[in-house]
């Protein structure tokens, strides 16, 4: 059997083509979350906590900072100065938590339409029943 033929089997299986979808579905859900997070729930947060804090500002310099270079997150990134962005870990993991909440959410409800449409279970044939009630009339 050529390589060619193996990888075009290979490729054009269900499971194949079904981890390709899920995994650009994916990247577009990731964006909405982060734009949720972003947009609507970290400004909540920041409001609650008194005021604008911008989580991704919130940061520890661990180096030299030059002269003239401002202390903002991006401008020290730029400017290759080693920080300690644990603002933007918070932000990560909020994304996280709440693509993680969503996605259990979504699998809950898939399940529960499959068990929709489950056929239900086959009757027990007649000899089984009368086993178990045989066995049930010994044990008293």
């Amino acid at each position: 059997m050529s390589v060619l033929k193996e990888f075009r089997d290979f490729a054009v299986k269900g499971n194949v083509i079904d981890l390709a979808v899920g995994v650009i579905i994916g990247g577009a859900f990731g964006k909405i979350v982060d734009s949720l997070v972003n947009d609507i729930v970290m400004p909540v947060i920041s409001t609650l906590l008194g005021g604008h804090i911008d989580f991704t500002n919130l940061f520890i310099v661990l180096g030299h900072v030059p002269e003239g270079v401002p202390r903002t997150f991006d401008v020290l990134k730029k400017a290759g100065v080693p920080i300690f962005a644990y603002g933007n870990f918070i932000t990560i993991s909020i994304n996280f938590l709440l693509l993680a909440f969503v996605i259990f959410q979504m699998v809950k409800v898939v399940n529960k339409i499959r068990l929709m449409d489950a056929p239900p279970p086959p009757p027990v044939p007649e000899d089984v029943v009368l086993l178990r009630e045989i066995r049930d009339s010994l044990k008293k």
